[in-house]
Protein backbone atom coordinates (compact mmCIF):
# COMPACT_ATOMS: atom_id res chain seq x y z
CA UNK A 1 0.00 0.00 0.00
CA UNK A 2 1.63 3.12 -1.09
CA UNK A 3 1.52 6.04 1.18
CA UNK A 4 3.05 9.35 2.16
CA UNK A 5 2.21 8.47 5.72
CA UNK A 6 5.55 6.90 6.51
CA UNK A 7 7.69 9.29 4.53
CA UNK A 8 10.85 10.70 5.96
CA UNK A 9 9.67 14.15 4.90
CA UNK A 10 6.66 14.73 7.03
CA UNK A 11 6.49 14.69 11.01
CA UNK A 12 7.23 17.32 13.69
CA UNK A 13 10.34 16.47 15.71
CA UNK A 14 10.18 15.71 19.40
CA UNK A 15 11.20 18.76 21.42
CA UNK A 16 11.76 19.50 25.10
CA UNK A 17 8.52 20.83 26.61
CA UNK A 18 8.41 24.40 27.81
CA UNK A 19 10.15 25.13 31.08
CA UNK A 20 11.76 21.69 31.37
CA UNK A 21 13.16 21.31 34.84
CA UNK A 22 15.43 18.51 33.66
CA UNK A 23 17.13 20.50 30.93
CA UNK A 24 16.95 23.96 32.46
CA UNK A 25 16.78 25.24 28.90
CA UNK A 26 13.34 26.84 29.04
CA UNK A 27 11.48 27.12 25.75
CA UNK A 28 13.50 25.74 22.84
CA UNK A 29 14.02 27.75 19.67
CA UNK A 30 12.16 25.06 17.70
CA UNK A 31 9.24 25.17 20.12
CA UNK A 32 9.15 28.96 20.04
CA UNK A 33 9.20 29.06 16.24
CA UNK A 34 6.59 26.33 16.01
CA UNK A 35 4.19 28.20 18.27
CA UNK A 36 4.68 31.92 18.65
CA UNK A 37 6.61 32.54 15.44
CA UNK A 38 4.61 30.63 12.89
CA UNK A 39 1.10 30.62 14.28
CA UNK A 40 0.82 33.40 16.78
CA UNK A 41 0.62 30.87 19.62
CA UNK A 42 2.05 31.93 22.95
CA UNK A 43 2.64 29.37 25.69
CA UNK A 44 0.25 30.25 28.48
CA UNK A 45 2.36 28.99 31.37
CA UNK A 46 5.84 27.62 31.02
CA UNK A 47 6.11 26.93 34.71
CA UNK A 48 2.55 26.37 35.87
CA UNK A 49 -1.08 26.15 34.81
CA UNK A 50 -4.28 27.69 36.11
CA UNK A 51 -5.31 25.81 39.22
CA UNK A 52 -1.92 24.11 39.59
CA UNK A 53 0.60 26.88 40.23
CA UNK A 54 0.38 26.56 44.02
CA UNK A 55 1.09 23.17 45.56
CA UNK A 56 0.35 22.28 49.18
CA UNK A 57 3.26 22.65 51.58
CA UNK A 58 5.69 19.76 51.17
CA UNK A 59 4.11 18.55 47.89
CA UNK A 60 6.16 18.07 44.76
CA UNK A 61 5.14 20.60 42.08
CA UNK A 62 4.13 19.51 38.62
CA UNK A 63 6.93 18.92 36.15
CA UNK A 64 6.89 20.85 32.90
CA UNK A 65 5.20 17.89 31.19
CA UNK A 66 2.07 18.28 33.31
CA UNK A 67 2.18 22.05 33.74
CA UNK A 68 2.52 23.05 30.09
CA UNK A 69 -0.66 24.53 28.66
CA UNK A 70 -1.41 25.70 25.13
CA UNK A 71 -3.88 28.48 24.26
CA UNK A 72 -7.18 27.77 22.55
CA UNK A 73 -7.83 31.21 21.03
CA UNK A 74 -5.14 31.36 18.34
CA UNK A 75 -4.82 32.20 14.65
CA UNK A 76 -4.65 28.56 13.59
CA UNK A 77 -6.39 25.90 15.61
CA UNK A 78 -4.26 24.15 18.25
CA UNK A 79 -2.98 20.66 17.48
CA UNK A 80 -1.53 21.49 14.05
CA UNK A 81 1.91 23.01 14.61
CA UNK A 82 2.26 22.05 18.27
CA UNK A 83 4.82 19.32 19.07
CA UNK A 84 3.57 15.74 18.95
CA UNK A 85 1.91 14.64 22.16
CA UNK A 86 2.36 11.19 23.66
CA UNK A 87 -1.37 10.29 23.60
CA UNK A 88 -4.08 11.00 21.07
CA UNK A 89 -7.65 10.24 20.09
CA UNK A 90 -9.20 10.78 16.67
CA UNK A 91 -12.95 10.54 16.24
CA UNK A 92 -15.68 11.43 13.79
CA UNK A 93 -19.32 12.22 14.46
CA UNK A 94 -22.42 12.18 12.27
CA UNK A 95 -25.20 14.61 13.04
CA UNK A 96 -28.25 12.87 14.47
CA UNK A 97 -31.39 12.50 12.34
CA UNK A 98 -33.23 15.81 12.36
CA UNK A 99 -30.22 17.80 13.53
CA UNK A 100 -29.14 20.62 11.23
CA UNK A 101 -27.34 23.94 11.19
CA UNK A 102 -28.82 25.22 14.46
CA UNK A 103 -27.88 22.08 16.38
CA UNK A 104 -24.43 22.01 14.78
CA UNK A 105 -23.76 25.61 15.83
CA UNK A 106 -24.79 24.88 19.42
CA UNK A 107 -22.56 21.78 19.45
CA UNK A 108 -19.49 23.65 18.14
CA UNK A 109 -20.08 26.32 20.75
CA UNK A 110 -20.16 23.66 23.50
CA UNK A 111 -17.08 21.91 22.13
CA UNK A 112 -15.15 25.17 21.85
CA UNK A 113 -15.97 26.17 25.42
CA UNK A 114 -14.95 22.73 26.68
CA UNK A 115 -11.70 22.86 24.70
CA UNK A 116 -10.83 26.32 26.03
CA UNK A 117 -11.56 25.29 29.61
CA UNK A 118 -9.73 21.94 29.60
CA UNK A 119 -6.70 23.28 27.70
CA UNK A 120 -6.38 25.96 30.41
CA UNK A 121 -6.43 23.31 33.14
CA UNK A 122 -9.86 24.34 34.44
CA UNK A 123 -12.35 21.79 35.74
CA UNK A 124 -16.05 21.89 36.56
CA UNK A 125 -16.25 20.80 40.18
CA UNK A 126 -19.98 20.08 39.93
CA UNK A 127 -20.10 17.95 36.82
CA UNK A 128 -16.56 16.71 36.22
CA UNK A 129 -15.73 12.99 36.22
CA UNK A 130 -12.51 13.52 38.23
CA UNK A 131 -10.55 11.40 35.74
CA UNK A 132 -7.82 14.04 35.34
CA UNK A 133 -8.31 16.12 38.47
CA UNK A 134 -4.79 15.51 39.82
CA UNK A 135 -3.06 16.38 36.54
CA UNK A 136 -2.12 19.61 34.85
CA UNK A 137 -3.22 20.36 31.26
CA UNK A 138 -0.28 18.33 29.91
CA UNK A 139 -0.11 20.14 26.53
CA UNK A 140 -3.74 19.23 25.80
CA UNK A 141 -5.11 20.31 22.41
CA UNK A 142 -8.50 19.83 20.76
CA UNK A 143 -8.99 20.43 17.03
CA UNK A 144 -12.29 20.45 15.10
CA UNK A 145 -13.16 19.99 11.42
CA UNK A 146 -15.99 19.46 8.93
CA UNK A 147 -16.41 16.58 6.49
CA UNK A 148 -17.90 16.67 2.98
CA UNK A 149 -21.27 15.32 4.18
CA UNK A 150 -21.65 18.02 6.84
CA UNK A 151 -22.62 20.69 4.33
CA UNK A 152 -25.60 18.83 2.86
CA UNK A 153 -26.81 17.94 6.36
CA UNK A 154 -26.84 21.62 7.37
CA UNK A 155 -28.02 23.23 4.11
CA UNK A 156 -24.61 24.84 3.56
CA UNK A 157 -23.70 23.19 0.24
CA UNK A 158 -22.81 26.56 -1.33
CA UNK A 159 -20.19 27.06 1.38
CA UNK A 160 -18.50 23.70 0.80
CA UNK A 161 -14.91 24.21 -0.43
CA UNK A 162 -13.84 22.63 -3.71
CA UNK A 163 -10.76 21.36 -1.85
CA UNK A 164 -13.08 19.13 0.19
CA UNK A 165 -14.14 17.07 -2.84
CA UNK A 166 -13.74 13.35 -2.07
CA UNK A 167 -10.25 11.94 -2.49
CA UNK A 168 -9.70 9.82 -5.61
CA UNK A 169 -9.47 6.05 -5.29
CA UNK A 170 -5.97 4.61 -4.94
CA UNK A 171 -5.01 1.11 -5.98
CA UNK A 172 -3.57 0.39 -2.54
CA UNK A 173 -6.79 1.25 -0.66
CA UNK A 174 -8.62 -1.44 1.33
CA UNK A 175 -10.98 0.96 3.05
CA UNK A 176 -13.60 0.23 5.67
CA UNK A 177 -16.23 2.84 4.84
CA UNK A 178 -17.87 2.53 8.25
CA UNK A 179 -14.65 3.79 9.82
CA UNK A 180 -14.02 6.50 7.22
CA UNK A 181 -15.25 10.08 6.62
CA UNK A 182 -17.94 11.64 8.85
CA UNK A 183 -19.80 14.94 9.28
CA UNK A 184 -17.53 16.26 12.04
CA UNK A 185 -13.97 15.41 13.08
CA UNK A 186 -12.19 15.89 16.41
CA UNK A 187 -8.50 15.45 17.23
CA UNK A 188 -7.39 15.25 20.86
CA UNK A 189 -3.75 15.20 21.96
CA UNK A 190 -2.07 15.36 25.38
CA UNK A 191 1.07 14.22 27.15
CA UNK A 192 -0.94 12.28 29.73
CA UNK A 193 -3.30 9.40 28.92
CA UNK A 194 -5.87 10.34 31.56
CA UNK A 195 -5.95 13.98 30.44
CA UNK A 196 -6.54 12.84 26.86
CA UNK A 197 -9.27 10.40 27.92
CA UNK A 198 -10.92 13.06 30.05
CA UNK A 199 -11.16 15.34 27.01
CA UNK A 200 -12.51 12.46 24.92
CA UNK A 201 -15.32 11.82 27.40
CA UNK A 202 -16.12 15.52 27.61
CA UNK A 203 -16.41 15.81 23.82
CA UNK A 204 -18.62 12.72 23.65
CA UNK A 205 -20.92 13.98 26.42
CA UNK A 206 -21.12 17.43 24.84
CA UNK A 207 -22.43 15.85 21.64
CA UNK A 208 -25.61 14.88 23.50
CA UNK A 209 -28.53 14.26 21.14
CA UNK A 210 -27.05 16.40 18.36
CA UNK A 211 -24.47 13.93 17.04
CA UNK A 212 -23.33 10.35 17.47
CA UNK A 213 -19.88 8.83 17.18
CA UNK A 214 -19.20 7.34 13.75
CA UNK A 215 -15.70 6.04 14.55
CA UNK A 216 -12.97 6.55 17.12
CA UNK A 217 -9.25 5.62 17.14
CA UNK A 218 -6.57 5.80 19.83
CA UNK A 219 -2.89 6.54 19.28
CA UNK A 220 0.41 7.18 21.01
CA UNK A 221 3.90 8.56 20.50
CA UNK A 222 7.10 8.53 22.50
CA UNK A 223 6.74 10.32 25.84
CA UNK A 224 8.58 13.61 26.42
CA UNK A 225 11.87 12.95 28.18
CA UNK A 226 12.03 9.27 27.21
CA UNK A 227 15.32 9.79 25.34
CA UNK A 228 18.58 11.24 26.62
CA UNK A 229 18.28 14.12 24.16
CA UNK A 230 15.52 15.43 21.86
CA UNK A 231 15.25 13.12 18.85
CA UNK A 232 13.04 12.62 15.83
CA UNK A 233 10.48 9.97 16.74
CA UNK A 234 10.39 6.41 15.40
CA UNK A 235 7.40 4.58 13.94
CA UNK A 236 6.42 0.98 14.77
CA UNK A 237 8.71 -0.29 12.01
CA UNK A 238 11.59 1.12 14.04
CA UNK A 239 12.42 3.76 11.44
CA UNK A 240 13.31 7.34 12.30
CA UNK A 241 10.23 9.05 10.90
CA UNK A 242 9.87 12.76 10.22
CA UNK A 243 13.31 14.11 9.40
CA UNK A 244 12.17 16.31 6.52
CA UNK A 245 8.83 17.50 7.86
CA UNK A 246 8.12 21.10 6.80
CA UNK A 247 9.12 23.53 9.56
CA UNK A 248 7.26 26.70 10.60
CA UNK A 249 10.39 28.82 10.18
CA UNK A 250 10.59 28.00 6.47
CA UNK A 251 9.46 31.00 4.37
CA UNK A 252 6.82 29.06 2.41
CA UNK A 253 5.45 27.07 5.38
CA UNK A 254 2.19 29.01 5.74
CA UNK A 255 1.62 28.95 1.99
CA UNK A 256 1.91 25.16 1.92
CA UNK A 257 -0.04 24.39 5.08
CA UNK A 258 -2.67 27.09 5.67
CA UNK A 259 -5.46 28.74 3.68
CA UNK A 260 -4.58 32.45 3.31
CA UNK A 261 -6.61 35.11 5.08
CA UNK A 262 -8.03 36.26 1.75
CA UNK A 263 -8.59 32.69 0.53
CA UNK A 264 -11.81 31.01 -0.54
CA UNK A 265 -14.18 30.29 1.00
CA UNK A 266 -13.71 33.15 3.44
CA UNK A 267 -14.75 31.07 6.47
CA UNK A 268 -11.65 28.88 5.90
CA UNK A 269 -9.22 31.80 6.38
CA UNK A 270 -6.18 30.61 8.37
CA UNK A 271 -7.53 27.07 8.27
CA UNK A 272 -6.10 23.88 6.80
CA UNK A 273 -7.22 20.60 5.25
CA UNK A 274 -6.42 17.37 7.04
CA UNK A 275 -6.20 13.89 5.55
CA UNK A 276 -6.65 11.14 8.13
CA UNK A 277 -5.80 7.51 7.35
CA UNK A 278 -5.46 4.38 9.47
CA UNK A 279 -2.57 2.46 7.97
CA UNK A 280 -1.84 -1.02 9.21
CA UNK A 281 1.81 -2.04 9.17
CA UNK A 282 2.34 -5.67 8.22
CA UNK A 283 4.97 -6.04 10.90
CA UNK A 284 5.45 -9.81 10.62
CA UNK A 285 6.43 -9.42 6.96
CA UNK A 286 8.53 -6.33 7.64
CA UNK A 287 10.49 -7.96 10.42
CA UNK A 288 11.48 -10.85 8.15
CA UNK A 289 13.66 -8.39 6.22
CA UNK A 290 17.22 -7.82 7.34
CA UNK A 291 18.06 -4.31 8.60
CA UNK A 292 19.91 -3.68 5.33
CA UNK A 293 16.87 -4.71 3.28
CA UNK A 294 14.65 -2.46 5.41
CA UNK A 295 17.01 0.44 4.78
CA UNK A 296 16.76 -0.19 1.03
CA UNK A 297 12.96 0.00 1.22
CA UNK A 298 13.06 3.33 3.05
CA UNK A 299 16.26 4.84 1.61
CA UNK A 300 17.65 5.79 5.02
CA UNK A 301 19.80 4.12 7.67
CA UNK A 302 17.75 2.55 10.41
CA UNK A 303 20.17 3.43 13.21
CA UNK A 304 20.10 7.19 12.81
CA UNK A 305 17.83 8.14 9.89
CA UNK A 306 20.70 9.35 7.69
CA UNK A 307 20.25 8.96 3.91
CA UNK A 308 21.94 5.93 2.35
CA UNK A 309 23.96 8.38 0.26
CA UNK A 310 25.84 9.44 3.42
CA UNK A 311 26.00 12.09 6.11
CA UNK A 312 23.75 12.45 9.13
CA UNK A 313 19.98 12.64 9.57
CA UNK A 314 19.65 16.16 8.17
CA UNK A 315 22.07 15.74 5.24
CA UNK A 316 20.49 16.33 1.84
CA UNK A 317 19.93 13.03 0.06
CA UNK A 318 22.09 12.54 -3.06
CA UNK A 319 19.70 10.82 -5.48
CA UNK A 320 22.36 10.39 -8.17
CA UNK A 321 25.06 8.71 -6.07
CA UNK A 322 26.05 5.22 -7.22
CA UNK A 323 28.08 2.39 -5.70
CA UNK A 324 31.14 0.63 -7.18
CA UNK A 325 28.90 -1.46 -9.42
CA UNK A 326 27.10 1.61 -10.78
CA UNK A 327 23.86 0.97 -8.87
CA UNK A 328 21.98 3.83 -7.25
CA UNK A 329 22.79 3.98 -3.53
CA UNK A 330 19.23 5.15 -2.83
CA UNK A 331 17.05 2.67 -4.78
CA UNK A 332 14.79 4.10 -7.44
CA UNK A 333 11.69 2.88 -5.59
CA UNK A 334 12.86 3.81 -2.07
CA UNK A 335 10.11 5.46 -0.04
CA UNK A 336 12.20 8.49 0.92
CA UNK A 337 13.12 9.14 -2.74
CA UNK A 338 9.53 8.96 -3.99
CA UNK A 339 8.09 11.22 -1.30
CA UNK A 340 10.60 14.07 -1.61
CA UNK A 341 8.85 17.36 -2.51
CA UNK A 342 11.34 17.98 -5.33
CA UNK A 343 10.22 14.68 -6.84
CA UNK A 344 6.55 15.70 -6.63
CA UNK A 345 6.38 19.20 -8.02
CA UNK A 346 7.00 20.72 -4.59
CA UNK A 347 4.06 18.90 -2.95
CA UNK A 348 4.49 18.87 0.82
CA UNK A 349 2.42 18.06 3.88
CA UNK A 350 2.86 18.65 7.59
CA UNK A 351 2.61 15.18 9.10
CA UNK A 352 1.47 14.88 12.69
CA UNK A 353 0.60 11.22 13.20
CA UNK A 354 0.11 8.81 16.08
CA UNK A 355 1.09 5.16 16.20
CA UNK A 356 -1.62 2.68 17.20
CA UNK A 357 -1.91 -0.89 18.47
CA UNK A 358 -5.41 -2.37 18.66
CA UNK A 359 -4.61 -5.88 19.79
CA UNK A 360 -3.65 -9.13 18.11
CA UNK A 361 -5.79 -10.96 15.55
CA UNK A 362 -6.82 -14.59 16.01
CA UNK A 363 -3.97 -15.71 13.74
CA UNK A 364 -1.42 -13.85 15.87
CA UNK A 365 -1.05 -10.87 13.52
CA UNK A 366 -0.70 -7.53 15.35
CA UNK A 367 -3.26 -4.89 14.42
CA UNK A 368 -0.78 -2.05 14.63
CA UNK A 369 0.44 0.81 12.50
CA UNK A 370 0.00 4.53 11.98
CA UNK A 371 -2.87 6.94 12.41
CA UNK A 372 -1.69 9.15 9.59
CA UNK A 373 -2.65 12.82 9.99
CA UNK A 374 -1.36 15.33 7.44
CA UNK A 375 -2.08 19.02 6.97
CA UNK A 376 -1.99 21.13 3.81
CA UNK A 377 -3.51 24.24 2.25
CA UNK A 378 -4.96 22.13 -0.56
CA UNK A 379 -5.03 18.30 -0.63
CA UNK A 380 -4.96 18.33 -4.43
CA UNK A 381 -1.52 19.93 -4.19
CA UNK A 382 -0.38 18.04 -1.09
CA UNK A 383 -1.58 14.54 -0.33
CA UNK A 384 -3.05 13.51 -3.69
CA UNK A 385 -0.01 13.88 -6.01
CA UNK A 386 2.30 12.18 -3.52
CA UNK A 387 -0.09 9.29 -2.95
CA UNK A 388 -0.57 8.83 -6.69
CA UNK A 389 3.16 8.56 -7.18
CA UNK A 390 3.49 6.11 -4.31
CA UNK A 391 0.73 4.06 -5.91
CA UNK A 392 2.89 3.62 -8.98
CA UNK A 393 5.82 1.89 -7.31
CA UNK A 394 6.78 2.45 -3.68
CA UNK A 395 8.98 -0.28 -2.17
CA UNK A 396 7.04 0.13 1.09
CA UNK A 397 3.72 -0.90 -0.50
CA UNK A 398 3.92 -4.65 0.33
CA UNK A 399 4.34 -3.86 4.00
CA UNK A 400 1.40 -1.51 4.71
CA UNK A 401 -2.36 -1.48 4.17
CA UNK A 402 -4.64 1.59 4.06
CA UNK A 403 -7.79 0.64 5.98
CA UNK A 404 -9.66 3.91 6.61
CA UNK A 405 -9.66 7.40 5.13
CA UNK A 406 -11.11 10.83 5.77
CA UNK A 407 -10.70 14.40 4.54
CA UNK A 408 -11.84 17.34 6.66
CA UNK A 409 -11.87 21.13 6.41
CA UNK A 410 -10.42 22.60 9.60
CA UNK A 411 -11.20 26.34 9.91
CA UNK A 412 -8.92 28.85 11.54
CA UNK A 413 -8.78 29.31 15.30
CA UNK A 414 -11.60 30.94 17.23
CA UNK A 415 -11.18 34.50 18.48
CA UNK A 416 -11.98 35.41 22.09
CA UNK A 417 -15.72 35.09 22.66
CA UNK A 418 -16.23 33.04 19.48
CA UNK A 419 -16.37 29.34 18.67
CA UNK A 420 -14.72 27.23 15.97
CA UNK A 421 -16.66 27.39 12.69
CA UNK A 422 -18.77 30.40 13.72
CA UNK A 423 -18.07 32.22 10.44
CA UNK A 424 -19.50 29.23 8.55
CA UNK A 425 -22.47 28.45 10.76
CA UNK A 426 -23.56 32.04 11.40
CA UNK A 427 -22.24 33.73 8.25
Amino acid sequence: MADPSLSQTLTPEEEPRAGSAASGAGISRRRLLGTAGATGLVLGAAGGAVGYASAPSGATPLTSVGATKLPFHVKHQPGITDPLQSRGHLLAFDLAPGAGRKEAAALLRRWSDTARRLMAGEFDAAGDSDVARDAGPSSLTLTFGFGHSFFARTGLEKQRPAALDPLPAFSSDRLDRARSDGDLWVQIGADDALVAFHALRAVQKDAGAAARVRWQMNGFNRSPGATARPMTTRNLMGQVDGTRNPKPEEPDFDERIFVPEQGEPSWMANGSYVVVRRIRMLLDDWEKLSPREQEGVIGRRKADGAPLSGGDETTEMDLEKTDAQGNLVVPVNAHARITRPDQNGGAAMLRRPFSYHDGIDADGTPDAGLLFVCWQADPLRGFVPVQRKLDRGDALTPFIRHETSGLFAVPGGAAEGEYVGQALLEG
